[in-house]
């Protein structure tokens, strides 16, 4: 089975990748940008967005499914990019593929195990699923007793869709409560990774931590690390400009 992509612009090979429970869409502010001087794969991960559901979720296999979406569509070298989970995807390519990647962009995530930090959305995801509701104004609601960042529930709500038996998410909620273990664990460190690779951090999030610098270098050591300024985890949202240029500098 192949993952669901959008194709865009002309020029070398970037592909993109967003992150937990979220859609290529997420990441529109950087393709349309990135479009103007290459060729964008934008991808929804396994069990997201409308690409095909399937029972086993870690980092070996999603990063196996873009090999996979490469090989589909001949190509042999590209630039990759990947958001918080679909950062941890990206390094994974990297890491069990070298040869295919031109440069690795990390935005706002680290190769370490984090702790849980997604139950209240999980409980407001579960709760949202587990009624019978006719707008998006209404998983709002329910959403509000468990989530209290509006950003947060908007973000969420994108990947409500309307189905002939109401609202349901786009994401599959019990494969990835299923696995969400193995979501915040760490890749599979096989080796250390020699690819060109840039970490980029939002200033006010607190996923890429000076603890985690030992890490990162040393299954990274040819990286570097950009910071955007009045930004958090959404720093590709929050900082388009700033993410956009730093991404464009680093592969040009």
């Amino acid at each position: 089975m192949l993952l669901n992509y959008k194709q865009t612009g002309s020029g070398p090979v970037v592909v993109i990748m967003h992150g937990l429970f979220g859609s290529l869409e997420n990441l529109n502010i950087i393709s349309r940008t990135l479009s103007e001087h290459f060729t964008v794969i934008n991808v929804d991960l396994r069990n997201h967005g409308s690409s095909f559901h399937a029972e086993e979720m870690n980092y070996a296999v999603m990063a196996q499914d873009i090999v996979a979406l490469l090989d589909h569509l001949k190509i042999e070298k590209a630039h990759i990019i990947g958001h918080s989970m679909g950062g941890k995807v990206a390094m994974q390519v990297a890491m069990l593929n070298e040869a295919l990647v031109d440069k690795l962009i990390v935005l706002d995530i680290a190769p370490v195990t984090y702790h849980a930090r997604h139950d209240k959305i999980i409980q407001a995801l579960n709760a949202v699923q587990n009624e019978s509701i006719n707008s998006r104004n209404e998983a709002d609601v329910i959403m509000k007793s468990y989530i209290d960042e509006v950003g947060v529930r908007q973000f969420l709500l994108k990947s409500l869709a309307k189905s002939e038996d109401g609202y349901r998410w786009k994401f599959n909620l019990s494969t990835i409560s299923a696995h969400y273990s193995e979501i915040i664990s760490n890749i599979n460190e096989t080796h250390s990774c020699q690819c060109a690779t840039l970490f980029i951090k939002g200033n006010n999030s607190d996923y890429i931590l000076p603890e985690h610098r030992e890490a990162i270098v040393s299954l990274f050591p040819n990286s570097k690390a950009k910071v955007i300024h009045g930004a958090g985890h959404w720093l590709h949202a929050e900082k388009p400009e700033a993410v956009n240029r730093s991404i464009i500098d680093f592969l040009q």
